[in-house]
């Protein structure tokens, strides 16, 4: 770090890892960790990009002082603390069952979001490489898992998709307020989503200027969504869940449908949630008639949800905003690393939406 950036950084420093740092969300964990005053960025590995510094990679954050990239085998983690793992899915379970027990882990691929191996195996292709630490890992939705975020080693950080729908889900299934087998969930994804890959999907000629489903009725978000929906109702279920990708860099907005149980509207279900997260510093529900937009929470840790009444009867509509490389990946895991190490949450994260 440079003299300046190290003159802002507390005495009780986490020595951080970031592993997979030439991603979209290990880039944005980059630029996020560099203003958190706890944090010292010591270890960043990238494979192809090995020996290089990060301003070779990302020239946004050169400049402050950060070690060049390593590759995997030859990072060292005798004076690390923590470790974010921006790896691909299916390649980081091998990858955490070899790093030292002495490490937090916060892993940002889907490697560990499934508690059920069964499922992993059956959505993912393979069987589970690391059980043992499956067994002990934490699904991590901050403002639904606090306690125990707070006590785990290895914390499984969600899907942005999920994100989005189970912040507003969540809460309404514990209060019975919502029928558990009439959900669609209709969300829409910047392309950063995708991964910085080079992939024929996402060139810009075949994104920009329209929208389309991928994935349809079978997203390995999919389980992920259900796994904690089955957990707040009791009950296992089955949802209607539709991705869509947009001509945007950033940002998830999520549609949901759903019917009101008995006694319950649009209000009732606004009621709830404003209460749930009233104490929250980044879930906010809007007021009555207001559509919450992806622009309104672009480059910050937010969610904003809105509830409307439906003109069928019976039915209501919710609308989940978040920006997928913060709330929906990086901002929530370092939303997570302040559960475990007893900061405050809002910690190198305070920052507001990017607007216009």
């Amino acid at each position: 770090m440079t003299t300046k950036a190290k003159a802002k950084k507390s005495t009780n420093t986490i020595r951080t890892g970031i592993l997979g740092a030439s991603g979209y969300t290990g880039a944005e964990l980059i630029r996020l960790l560099l203003h958190h005053p706890s944090v010292d960025i010591r270890v960043m590995t990238a494979d192809r990009s090995a020996g290089k510094p990060i301003d070779a990679v990302f020239p946004h954050l050169g400049g402050r002082g950060l070690p060049n990239l390593v590759s995997l085998d030859d990072a060292r983690y005798d004076d690390i603390d923590l470790v974010y793992c921006c790896l691909p899915h299916g390649t980081t379970q091998e990858v955490v069952a070899k790093l030292p027990k002495h490490l937090k882990v916060i892993d940002l691929s889907a490697d560990f979001r499934l508690f059920d191996l069964g499922d992993y195996e059956t959505w993912y292709g393979h069987a589970h490489r690391a059980p043992a630490l499956q067994a002990g890992a934490v699904y991590g939705l901050t403002e639904l898992a606090r306690e125990a975020v707070r006590r785990a080693r290895l914390v499984a950080n969600p899907g942005c998709y999920p994100t989005s729908a189970l912040l507003p889900l969540v809460p309404l299934l514990e209060a019975g307020q919502v029928d558990t087998d009439t959900i669609i969930v209709d969300s829409k994804s910047g392309v950063s989503g995708a991964g910085r890959a080079a992939k024929e999907a996402s060139l810009f000629a075949e994104v920009s200027e329209g929208i389309h489903a991928y994935g349809v009725a079978w997203h390995r978000h999919m389980p992920e969504i259900e796994q904690e929906l089955a957990r707040a109702a009791g009950r296992k279920l089955t949802i209607n869940f539709t991705p869509h990708l947009m001509p945007m860099n950033r940002g998830i907005l999520s549609t949901i449908y759903v019917r009101t149980a008995k006694g319950a509207d649009a209000n009732a279900l606004r009621k709830t949630l404003a209460a749930r997260f009233a104490d929250e510093a980044f879930v906010r529900v809007v007021p009555e008639g207001v559509a919450p937009a992806t622009r309104h929470v672009r480059g910050s840790n937010h969610c904003l949800i809105g509830v409307f009444q439906d003109r069928l009867p019976g039915r209501a509509i919710i609308v989940s905003v978040i920006d997928n490389l913060v709330k929906g990946a990086s901002g929530q895991a370092i939303q997570n690393m302040n559960v475990v190490y007893g900061l405050p949450e809002t910690t190198g994260l305070e920052q507001e939406a990017l607007f216009p």
